[in-house]
Formats: structure tokens, C-alpha cells, sequence
């Protein structure tokens, strides 16, 4: 049962998530990320958080439209972000897409992208995704589909990753190393429409970037 979770970070492309809101079956604003799905026209089936980026008029419309909501306190130990990732992880969302968890601040991004360690989400596909780019863990073997001309970033995270392969690459990675101090994963380019990668040991960020029409 597909989750989308809208976080409260920035949708430059609006228009390009029309492909992952049709994928979609169960919809979460994390507090802030309401504001992007009002834009879109959509309703969430549900909004958690601690809603301090949520307007007196957002609460009028959750109240009209009787949306489920989970209000937590504001002096809390975890972001919305995180707390809509365990309520999909609970309700048993497989695959979860976040829309909005990237751009803004840094200190955000960098938490975002570190959520998607947490020992709840090692079985399940968890994607940040916004049309444009994805990026997502990597643990043994992935395949990326996009276009010709695409660009996947390997970033390692926390420790060296081990015995890399890839294939549908223009710099193909043979049984390397990649570490986290290193830039050498980064910008690469797929040479189809699918690439593949494969890892012995440690774990990878995959970041691939779509190339936009006309670009």
C-alpha cells in the first residue's frame, strides 16, 4: 500500500509529480507539508506533527474536511518528518515517497536524509522523491530507471562501501571502494535507461537526477 508523505521542504516542480501522486493510496501531511498538498488540490488522509508551520485557515479546512490528526507537542524529540515516517511505517506502507524532505536548510536536509537510517525503514523502500530527483539507501543491489543522460550520485554514508559494481554507467565501478571523505561517486551519468549497482558491504546514497525536458 503505496504512502506519500509531503514534508515541509522545498516543491520547486510541482508539475513533475503528477506520475507519483497517481502511485499514491494513503496521503500524510508532516505539519508544514500541508501546504503543498492544498497548492496541488489534494486532501491528505492524514496530518501529524506538532502543526506550529500550519495556519489558522489550514486548521479551519482539516476541521471542515474531518482529516485524522495527531497533534504532538512542540518541545518534542523527533521532527514531523520522523513521525509521519513511523505512522506510515505502522499502518505498513511499502513503498513510502517523500515529497519535500530536500532544499531549505541544511541542517533539515542533512536529518531528512539521516531518517532514512532508521531501524523501522530496513525492510521498506523509502524514497525522497520530487519528480526530479530521488534519492534513497542502497544496501545490496538497486536498479536505477530513468533516461539516457541522467545523473547518479553514490555517496557512501557513515563508513566505506565495499566491492561496488555497476553496469549502465558511463564510469563503470568495478568490485571499488568509495569513501565517505572521497568525491568520487559523485556525477556519473547512465548510458540507458536502466543502470544497475551492486555493494558487498556499508551502504550507499543513491541520488539520481532526472534530466529535465529540453535541458
Amino acid at each position: 500500500m503505496n504512502t506519500i508523505i509531503f514534508a515541509n521542504g522545498v516543491v520547486e516542480n510541482p508539475e513533475l509529480l503528477t506520475s507519483i501522486l497517481k502511485s499514491g493510496e494513503f496521503l500524510i501531511a508532516a505539519d508544514g507539508g500541508l501546504r503543498h498538498i492544498r497548492k496541488l488540490g489534494l486532501t491528505p488522509d492524514l496530518v501529524i506533527g506538532d502543526l506550529d508551520s500550519v495556519t489558522e485557515d489550514d486548521l479551519k479546512w482539516i476541521f471542515e474536511n474531518r482529516i485524522e490528526t495527531r497533534k504532538f507537542p512542540k518541545e518534542k524529540d523527533q521532527t514531523d518528518l520522523e513521525l509521519a515516517l513511523q505512522a506510515a511505517v505502522n499502518r505498513g506502507g511499502d513503498p513510502i515517497i517523500v515529497v519535500g524532505a530536500l532544499g531549505g536548510r541544511i541542517d533539515q536536509t542533512l536529518t531528512n536524509i539521516y531518517l532514512l537510517l532508521m531501524p523501522e525503514l530496513q525492510s521498506v523502500d523509502v524514497r525522497f522523491d520530487d519528480g526530479h530527483e530521488e534519492v534513497y539507501l542502497v544496501q545490496n543491489y538497486t536498479e536505477v530507471n530513468g533516461k539516457k543522460g541522467d545523473t547518479v550520485s553514490l555517496l557512501p554514508l557513515l563508513s566505506p562501501a565495499r566491492g561496488i559494481k555497476t553496469k549502465g554507467l558511463r564510469y563503470p565501478l568495478r568490485d571499488e571502494i568509495l569513501f565517505p571523505e572521497r568525491s568520487c561517486g559523485v556525477s556519473n551519468e547512465m548510458k540507458s535507461n536502466k543502470a544497475e549497482i551492486s555493494l558487498k558491504s556499508g551502504l550507499l546514497l543513491c541520488v539520481h537526477t532526472r534530466k529535465l525536458r529540453g535541458k
